[in-house]
């Protein structure tokens, strides 16, 4: 009876463990992330891409559907391409476009010059520093984003610490305008950012073979130039990561010029809260949503082809 038993459960055993198990386990996580692209991307872009091809009308939604029934039985798709034409006809939206794309590349390179030495030093720190230091990295995220960003608004400020610290050593006579100018958007978007260039960039360099360095210092290599022709080099799928989870958000960021730029910092992020909740022309925002996410894919994808290039070299 025991041997029957220990067979059946063997048999069990190998009826669970079998190919048909296995490749269903592969596909049900395959098919999970899948799920979830579909759900929380896919749908909402499909969505937005039907509210910019339609037209804008007074009642609620205020946009007219892009599927009428024309007849009996005849389905009529309505199309209208003019708030597209409207984007790239309005030098607004360009300048926007223009100005996002600005701040975004100088707010990178900027989290780039301050976040690499930030990665070197911590992924060169001893094991008990090296915790240390990288938890200061990521304690910002357990503060809220926008109330970092108020916090901001109270440092900057003409009463701020900033100025009171400035008027006390006598470096200026009055107090700065150092709120709602480019300044402010560009200290805002690096503090906020940063941690998220600095984090690839420290797996890249610990992941780096120090005996790399020691055989180029053994044949008479100067460190500069041994960073320069070895770390750098190993690390750059460390600084394109970082660049793109820098710059992709910053393009179409809304808070932080809002709360700490002026009237005249000019982002695609704000003018699309302006067509969306102002001016209550979603078919527009939603063109202009659609125009941003095109540029960003082609960044990445050029991105991604200048790596692809890079390896292959």
């Amino acid at each position: 009876m025991n041997s029957t038993v220990q067979s059946g459960l063997l048999a069990a055993v190998a009826h669970l463990r079998g190919p048909g198990r296995s490749a269903v386990g592969r596909w049900f996580v395959i098919a999970v992330p899948y799920f979830w692209l579909a759900l929380f991307f896919l749908v909402p872009f499909l969505i937005v891409l039907k509210i910019a091809f339609s037209n804008i009308q007074l009642s609620m939604p205020p946009v007219e559907p892009v599927v009428v029934w024309a007849g009996d039985k005849v389905l009529q798709l309505r199309l209208h391409f003019s708030n597209f034409a409207f984007v790239f006809g309005d030098r607004l939206y360009i300048a926007a476009f223009v100005n996002s794309l600005q701040i975004a590349a100088i707010s990178t390179m900027l989290a780039l010059l301050i976040g690499y030495p930030m990665a070197y030093g911590i992924a060169r720190a001893p094991g008990t520093w090296r915790n240390i230091l990288f938890l200061l990295v990521v304690l910002p995220f357990f503060t809220s984003f926008l109330l970092r960003v108020y916090a901001w608004m109270g440092l900057l400020g003409r009463n701020g610490p900033i100025n009171g610290l400035l008027l006390a050593l006598g470096l200026v006579r009055e107090p700065m305008q150092l709120l709602q100018t480019d300044f402010a958007v560009y200290l805002g978007m690096v503090y906020s950012y940063l941690p998220f260039m600095v984090l690839p960039l420290y797996t890249a360099i610990e992941k780096l073979d120090l005996t790399l360095l020691e055989a180029a210092a053994d044949l008479g290599c100067r460190p500069t130039k041994a960073f320069f022709t070895i770390t750098l080099p190993l690390t750059k799928e460390g600084i394109f990561a970082g660049c793109l989870l820098v710059f992709i958000p910053a393009v179409g960021e809304y808070v932080i010029p809002a709360l700490l730029g002026g009237p005249d910092t000019l982002m695609i992020g704000r003018v699309v809260w302006d067509e969306f909740f102002g001016n209550r022309d979603w078919p527009v925002a939603s063109a202009l949503a659609i125009v941003l996410l095109a540029i960003l894919a082609g960044f990445v994808l050029l991105l991604q082809r200048v790596q692809s290039r890079g390896k292959e070299a």
